[in-house]
C-alpha cells in the first residue's frame, strides 16, 4: 500500500455535523470524477480528484460520509503536485440496493456516482474486460470510442439500460495509459473516456508493464485487500472468485504461494464454482510470442492444477498483446482469452515473432471487448470486435464460446480403420446435446502407448490465424496418417464445446496400407 485510508462512519441526519474536516473547496476544479472501487455488499469505496481543496465528503440517503484526502506522491509528473485525490468508503450499505452519492470537496460538486450492491447469491454475474487502453498518436481517441461507441451501446441493447442493473463489475488487465508516471495520462486519457462506465460499475484492474511500476496506479485505485499490498487480490461474486495478478516482476514467489493458497481454498469452497484470473502478460500469444511470459506460464500451471484436481473450470484473462485471441488448454478445463486492445496500436498479422499454436482457436488482429456472463449452470465469454483502423466494425459479435459447469463427458469413440486417407473414428455422441469441439489422435508402435509416439495430433473445431479459419471444412472424424508405416496402435478421444475430454477409445493394432 503506498497510502493509507481511513474514514468516518456514517452520521445520522439528526447528529450530522456539518462540515468534513478541512472542509476547503472554493475555487476547486475537479480533474477526475468520481468512480467506484471495492464494492461489497454492505459496503463500496469512491475516489476523485481535484485540482486543490480539501474535505472529502459524499452526500447520500443517509446524511453524508467524510472521507481522507491521499497524501501525494514524490516522483510522479510534476503536473500531479496539484492534484488532490479524495477517497471516501460507505459502509453499513444492504445488499442489493441502489445507492446514489454525490461527491463533494468542500462546497464544490465534485459529480455524482450511481451502484447497486451486490447479492449474497446472485442468479447472473457480468462482466466486461477489455485492456491495453493506452493512448495511440496515430488513434488518440480509440479509447473514448471503445467506452462510447461500443460497451455502453452494446451493454444497453444487450442488457439493460440502466448500468448498475446491467454490468456486474469491469475487470481492466493493464496498461490502462501509456505512460503511468504521469498524472495528466491518467486524467485525460483513462479516467475522462471511461468517466460514465466507472461512475456506476466497480472497476478492478491489475497494472501493465506501462504503468511502469509507478505508485500512481495504486494512488488511484482502493483494491480488494485480501492479497498482497494490491499487487494480488481476490473478490468474490456469488460462484465467481477473480483473481488480480501483477506480472510485472513483483515479488512472484510471493504471489505464486499466494495464488497456491487461494486455489487450494477455493477447491474446497462448494460455493466458488469458477475462477477467473487476470495478469497483463501473456502464457501464450500467437500475434506477438516475445511478449510471452514465463510467470504468467506458472500462473498458467497452477490454474490447469486446480481445475483437474478440483473439477472447476478457470479462465486467464489477459492483454499486453493488441489484438484478440481466445484458446485453451489441451488437458484441462482452462480458457485464455486476450482482452486487448481497446486502444493501444494493434499487433497485425505478418508482423514479428507469430506462431499458430494449437491451443487457440482463434486470433484475431482486431479492437475491442469482451463480456462475460456466470450463469447457474454455465458462463459464456463474448467478444465484440471494432475492426481495424482501415476496416472498422460496428460491435460485430465475432467470437463466443460456453461453458457448462456440470458437463456430461462425451461418449467414448472407437478407432474405425486407417486407409489411405488416414485414421477414421466414430460419430461424436455427447448426451449434453454439446458440438464436436476437438478431436486427439495418437499412434504408437506398441498399445501400452509408454514409449516415443508415431503420431500426436490435437485438432479443435476452428482455427482462425491470420483471417483464415485453417480448419473449415475439416472432418474431427478422420486425421491423416503421413509417415506411419508397417504395424501400428492407434487410439483416439474427443472433446465437446464445453472443453471436456471422452475416455481414450481401446488401442486398436492395425496395418498401415501401401499407398504408392
Amino acid at each position: 500500500m503506498f497510502w493509507l485510508l481511513a474514514c468516518t462512519s456514517t452520521p445520522s441526519k439528526d447528529s450530522a455535523p456539518t462540515s468534513c474536516e478541512g472542509d476547503e473547496g472554493a475555487g476547486a476544479v475537479v480533474s477526475i470524477a468520481p468512480y467506484v472501487q471495492d464494492l461489497r455488499p454492505d459496503s463500496a469505496w469512491v475516489l476523485w480528484e481535484t485540482d486543490s481543496g480539501a474535505g472529502s465528503r459524499l452526500d447520500h440517503a443517509t446524511g453524508f460520509t467524510c472521507g481522507a484526502e491521499v497524501p501525494a506522491i514524490e516522483g510522479a509528473d510534476p503536473t500531479e503536485a496539484d492534484g488532490r485525490v479524495h477517497a471516501v468508503q460507505l459502509t453499513g450499505l444492504e445488499p442489493g440496493t441502489e445507492v446514489q452519492a454525490t461527491a463533494r470537496t468542500g462546497d464544490l460538486d465534485a459529480g455524482t456516482v450511481r451502484f447497486r450492491t451486490p447479492v449474497e447469491h446472485p442468479e447472473i454475474v457480468r462482466i466486461v474486460a477489455m485492456s491495453d487502453m493506452q493512448r495511440d498518436d496515430a488513434h488518440p481517441e480509440k479509447f473514448a470510442e471503445m467506452v462510447q461507441q461500443g460497451v455502453l451501446p452494446v451493454v444497453r441493447d444487450r442488457y439493460d439500460d440502466d448500468l448498475t442493473q446491467a454490468l456486474d463489475l469491469a475487470l481492466f488487465p493493464g496498461d490502462l495509459v501509456d505512460n503511468g508516471w504521469k498524472a495528466e495520462e491518467w486524467r485525460e486519457d483513462f479516467f475522462r473516456p471511461a468517466a460514465e462506465l466507472l461512475a456506476e460499475v466497480p472497476l478492478y484492474p491489475v497494472p501493465g508493464n506501462h504503468e511502469g511500476g509507478s505508485p500512481l496506479f495504486f494512488r488511484y485505485f482502493q483494491l480488494p485487500e485480501q492479497g498482497l499490498a494490491e499487487h494480488a487480490w481476490r473478490t468474490d461474486r456469488g460462484q465467481l472468485r477473480v483473481i488480480g495478478l501483477d506480472s510485472n516482476n513483483w515479488s512472484q514467489d510471493a504471489q505464486l504461494a499466494w495464488l497456491s493458497e487461494q486455489l487450494a481454498e477455493t477447491c474446497t469452497d462448494s460455493d466458488i464454482q469458477v475462477v477467473f484470473a487476470q495478469l497483463h502478460h501473456p502464457h501464450l500469444s500467437e500475434l506477438w510470442t516475445a511478449g510471452e511470459d514465463d510467470f504468467s506460464t506458472q500462473v498458467v500451471t497452477r490454474l490447469e492444477a486446480f481445475t483437474e484436481d478440483c473439477g472447476k473450470p478457470s479462465v486467464h484473462l489477459f492483454g499486453h498483446t493488441h489484438g484478440y485471441s481466445r484458446g485453451e488448454s489441451r488437458d484441462h478445463q482452462h480458457l485464455m482469452v486476450n482482452v486487448a486492445s481497446a486502444g493501444g496500436a494493434l499487433d497485425r498479422w505478418g508482423g514479428s515473432s507469430q506462431v499458430d499454436y494449437p491451443e487457440f482457436s482463434v486470433s484475431q488482429d482486431h479492437y475491442g471487448f469482451v463480456l462475460l456472463e456466470v450463469g447457474p449452470d454455465s458462463f459464456t465469454i463474448d467478444r465484440y470486435s471494432r475492426g481495424t483502423p482501415e476496416a472498422p466494425l460496428d460491435n460485430l459479435h465475432s467470437d463466443s464460446v460456453t461453458i457448462w459447469l456440470n458437463n456430461t463427458a462425451p461418449d467414448t469413440p472407437t478407432i474405425e480403420g486407417l486407409d489411405c486417407q488416414g485414421l477414421t473414428g466414430s460419430d461424436f455422441n455427447d448426451l449434453d446435446g454439446m458440438a464436436h469441439h476437438g478431436s486427439h489422435w495418437q499412434a504408437s508402435g506398441a498399445c501400452d502407448f509408454e514409449g516415443d509416439l508415431l503420431l500426436d495430433v490435437w485438432q479443435q473445431d476452428r482455427n482462425e490465424y491470420m483471417g483464415m479459419d485453417t480448419q473449415a471444412g475439416a472432418e474431427l472424424t478422420r486425421q491423416a496418417a503421413d509417415g506411419l508405416s508397417g504395424a501400428v496402435c492407434a487410439r483416439v478421444r474427443y472433446r465437446d464445446a464445453g472443453l471436456v475430454w471422452s475416455e481414450w477409445s481401446q488401442a486398436v493394432e492395425l496395418s498401415v496400407p501401401d499407398c504408392d
